[in-house]
């Protein structure tokens, strides 16, 4: 069930923000290509790292996630991005949905984190902002009209099953991968699960 649009037909606004974090993700993940390993080494959230030397690592909370794993982790972010960003940012005003986006992301990094204290692999990606911005959505917009591309087929769907099913996935996902990611890595599903609850939070504060 993967989202593809929703309708715009009330924003007011330009999603000034919503542009610039898809192009800075954009060009981040090609500087990864350019520069390898080296610069994801350096750069990449790594939880063992972080908690052995705050101080000296405390960018790389804010810089992985602006990070990517791969094309297919960088376009799937970038499209939901672009489907719910600027109907968030639309209600928020720019400066205010930045200030949320970054504190989602934040929130979803530490709480991937605490899961997995001594992991020694990068943790990357914009999902758990992204996720703070799902949940935004759907407070805000619970009942708008979601287009859904179900195999061959685009039908249409309120926010609420969309982002519903799609939270309740990650919620499970994350349960039943905790100890494998602790270990070997993969999808950071308690960080998509930490910035939709921090997003629900800061929504309430925020609209």
């Amino acid at each position: 069930m993967l989202p593809i649009g929703d309708d715009n037909t009330y924003r007011k606004t330009t999603p000034l923000v919503t542009f610039l974090l898809i192009i800075v993700n954009i060009l981040v993940f090609l500087l990864e290509i350019l520069c390898g390993d080296a610069f994801i080494e350096r750069w990449a959230f790594i939880p063992g790292r972080f908690f052995a030397n705050p101080l000296g690592n405390i960018l790389t909370i804010f810089t992985a996630m602006f990070m990517h794993a791969g094309w297919l982790h960088l376009l799937s972010n970038m499209l939901y991005l672009w489907i719910f960003g600027d109907n968030v940012e639309d209600r928020f005003g720019h400066l205010k949905f930045a200030f949320f986006y970054v504190l989602s992301g934040v929130a979803a990094t530490m709480v991937q984190a605490a899961f997995a204290p001594a992991s020694n692999i990068p943790l990357v990606g914009a999902s758990g902002a992204i996720a703070g911005v799902l949940a935004a959505y759907l407070l805000l917009y619970p009942v708008k009209r979601v287009r859904v591309l179900m195999g061959l087929w685009v039908i249409h769907l309120p926010a609420l099953i969309v982002i519903g099913l799609w939270f309740i996935l990650q919620l499970m996902s994350g349960i039943g991968s905790l100890a494998s990611t602790m270990q070997t890595g993969g999808i950071a599903y308690m960080a998509h699960v930490g910035g939709f609850l921090a997003g629900l939070v800061l929504t309430l504060f925020l609209r």
